[in-house]
């Protein structure tokens, strides 16, 4: 990516499937430095014209609950039925490289081998909420690039775990066979937002705890509002075996109708369209947080504000008004310059 490249032809590899061309795609638009921020949205707007969409996926769950093994089972079993899905894998990132750690692509060794299949492993970076903060703009590439369906699965559950509900269509919550102590351990938050739970392991010794289990969070659903953008009969929670291959069939059934309903309501476009009032307003926020940031006047008071705070010569609220009001003040004189008569 030293020279600019050609916008219209990788836009034309891209939307023939090429998958060099959207991985180096994909880098670009993760990429921090300004240069590439230009040539992304450049790239981003070209694609944008094809009007393809596919099914987004958001898959989340607890640690250890066999994510990345149910993806690659449930990914098998919709290439099989003549699918192309891509896998947005977020892996937690190392504090050293900034790298991901766990790289989940070597966890789908079958999947990865695939031809109708994509996977992409993305270090979460500082970003919250189990993406990373260009997941949105992967999953716009890869709906380019011809995909049928795309999976994101998340870091894990935690309270900011909730973003991938706002980026995807159908948003499910993987959970293990336990006990009343693990249901009181999942976020309500998180549990009012699913539109399907899945309780996974049910194989072998697990399978009877997996019913009582899924049942346990039947019933907790029922108890939750009902949502707007719901049949009767969802959110639901259901029992899965990644290891079997049990029910991924149905999973993959119910998650088409919910859609469908969707679709048929209106909801499913009312949904994208305020997914993208989402993403423009992150993306207010981030740039601003951004050239704040890099403002040299902004940065110097920055680190003397930071001392003082420290040293408790200053409360946080008054520092950060100060470092807001400077580069307010700068910018609305950079305004009035710029519009003053020559």
């Amino acid at each position: 990516m030293t020279n600019r490249p050609d916008i219209h032809s990788w836009t034309r590899d891209i939307l023939s499937g090429d998958r060099r061309a959207l991985s180096r795609a994909i880098t670009l638009v993760e990429s921090t430095r300004p240069d590439h921020r230009e040539q992304a949205q450049a790239l981003l707007q070209e694609l944008a014209k094809s009007g393809r969409q596919a099914l987004r996926i958001g898959l989340s769950g607890t640690p250890g609950v066999g994510k990345s093994t149910f993806t690659e089972a449930f990914g098998m079993n919709l290439v099989a039925a003549g699918l192309r899905i891509a896998v947005l894998a977020v892996d937690p990132s190392s504090a050293r490289s900034g790298g991901s750690i766990l790289g989940d692509k070597t966890r789908m060794d079958r999947l990865s081998r695939e031809p109708s299949a994509f996977i992409r492993p993305s270090p979460s970076q500082s970003a919250l909420g189990g993406v990373t903060r260009r997941t949105r703009e992967t999953i716009q590439l890869c709906e380019a690039a011809g995909f049928d369906v795309v999976i994101v699965e998340t870091v894990g559950v935690g309270q900011s775990e909730t973003m991938v509900a706002d980026m995807t269509d159908v948003f499910a919550l993987l959970l293990a066979p336990a006990g009343g102590d693990e249901l009181q351990g999942v976020k309500r938050g998180i549990m009012e937002i699913a539109d399907i739970i899945l309780v996974n392991k049910a194989d072998g010794d697990l399978l009877a705890q997996a019913t009582r289990t899924c049942a346990d969070y039947a019933g907790a659903l029922r108890l939750l509002r009902k949502r707007p953008q719901d049949p009767a009969d969802f959110p639901k929670a259901m029992t899965v075996s990644a290891l079997t291959g049990a029910g991924l069939d149905t999973v993959w059934q119910e998650i088409t109708a919910l859609v469908a309903w969707r679709r048929e309501t209106g909801i499913y476009d009312e949904r994208r369209a305020a997914q993208a009032l989402i993403w423009f307003r992150h993306e207010v926020e981030n740039g601003l947080l951004a050239r704040l940031k890099s403002d040299p006047a902004v940065q110097r008071l920055w680190a003397a504000l930071e001392a003082d705070v420290h040293d408790g010569k200053l409360p946080p609220g008054v520092a950060a008004a100060r470092v807001i009001d400077l580069f307010a003040n700068k910018h609305a004189e950079s305004l009035d310059q710029s519009s003053s008569p020559s």
